[in-house]
C-alpha cells in the first residue's frame, strides 16, 4: 500500500480501491495539489480521466468524511518506475459540476477532460480549449447525463453503394 505524497493537502480522505493501490477522495478544493503533488512523487502517466453521473445511486458507499455530489471526475494515476496505481474520485457537484483542469500537470489530459465535458457537462477551470469533441457544435445537452432524454437520430446515408 502506498500512501500519499508528503506534500498532499492535509485532510484528503483516503481508501482502500478495487484495482489500484491507494484511492483519493479530495475535495474540489484540493484536488490539484493533491494531483501535484502525485506528480512531483514519481507519478508519470494520467491514465484516465472520466466523468460519472450517479443520478439513481446518491447513497453508493463512500468513505466516512465525504459528501456525495451527482456528478464525480474519477482519474488514475500511474507510475511506471515503482508499478504503483492511484485512483482520485472527486465530487464535481450536482447541477453545474466544475473542478480544475489537470492540462497545467498532465498535458495528455487535454481531450479526456473536454469528453468528459461533452458526454455530461462537467466543466474543467483553466482548459485551454474547452469545447465539444464527439457531439456536433450544435448539440443540445451532454448525452450521457442520466437524465437526458432518450430518442431516436434519424441516420441519413448519402451516396449508399448498390448492390454488390
Amino acid at each position: 500500500m502506498i500512501e500519499v505524497p508528503v506534500d498532499a493537502p492535509v485532510g484528503v480522505v483516503t481508501a482502500d480501491a478495487k484495482r489500484c493501490d491507494l484511492g483519493c477522495f479530495p475535495t474540489r478544493a484540493q484536488y490539484l495539489d493533491l494531483v501535484a503533488a502525485f506528480k512531483a512523487d514519481g507519478f508519470e502517466i494520467c491514465a484516465d480521466l472520466c466523468g460519472v453521473d450517479y443520478l439513481e445511486h446518491p447513497s453508493r458507499a463512500l468513505p466516512e468524511g465525504v459528501a456525495a455530489t451527482r456528478f464525480e471526475v474519477v482519474v488514475n494515476l500511474l507510475s511506471m518506475s515503482r508499478r504503483q496505481r492511484v485512483r482520485i474520485r472527486v465530487q464535481a457537484g450536482d447541477e453545474d459540476p466544475e473542478v480544475d483542469s489537470l492540462f497545467s500537470i498532465y498535458p495528455g489530459t487535454e481531450a479526456m477532460e473536454r469528453e468528459a465535458f461533452d458526454m455530461f457537462g462537467v466543466l474543467f477551470r483553466g482548459h485551454p480549449d474547452l469545447t465539444r469533441i464527439l457531439m456536433p457544435e450544435e448539440w443540445e445537452g451532454h448525452p450521457l447525463r442520466k437524465d437526458y432524454g432518450v430518442g431516436r437520430v434519424p441516420v441519413q446515408f448519402k451516396e449508399a453503394p448498390g448492390p454488390r
